[in-house]
């Protein structure tokens, strides 16, 4: 197990985020955590968007946090309604330096640095159809195992299959 938890710090990163997105996904993914959820970052949705972060608790409760690390960030991607039809709770995470104001009413905020971050505005529930929780559970736990699997095996045939 040591071998594969060296590897891990090895993954490079896509170049799709930015330093400052990476910073808040990390900060975010410690905070959601200590609240009992595990993360998948990048998870291909159903609907064909990709959602930043997902995450996941025991109870199979599952929360949608979107990324925006600038106002500019946020206001060039509104497909923030689109995450909605799949997690009980959404979220957006940011910086201290993004005004929170910005943000939707009828989302959660997060603010977080690269250490840590605080729920500054709890998201309201509006629990999944059973249907729905059974496809991102799916989703979500087949694309983990795969990106565990490719991190033993990194020339396997994985390619798009991890997300």
């Amino acid at each position: 197990m040591t071998g594969l938890l060296a590897r891990i710090g090895e993954i490079p990163a896509d170049g799709r985020q930015s330093e400052t997105a990476l910073a808040v996904a990390r900060g975010t993914m410690r905070l959601l955590l200590s609240h009992g959820f595990c993360c998948v970052s990048e998870l291909p949705l159903p609907s064909g968007r990709r959602a930043d972060l997902v995450a996941l608790d025991g109870a199979g409760e599952i929360w949608i946090v979107e990324i925006k690390s600038s106002v500019a960030d946020f206001r060039a991607d509104q497909k923030w309604q689109d995450y909605r039809m799949h997690c009980d709770r959404l979220f957006f995470a940011t910086t201290l330096e993004v005004p929170c104001e910005i943000f939707p009413k009828e989302t959660g905020l997060i603010v977080a640095d690269a250490f840590g971050a605080q729920i500054v505005c709890e998201a309201p529930e509006h629990k999944l159809a059973a249907a729905t929780r059974k496809s991102m559970l799916l989703r979500f736990s087949q694309c983990a195992a795969l990106r565990l699997q490719s991190l033993i095996d990194p020339n396997g045939p994985y390619g798009e299959a991890i997300g």
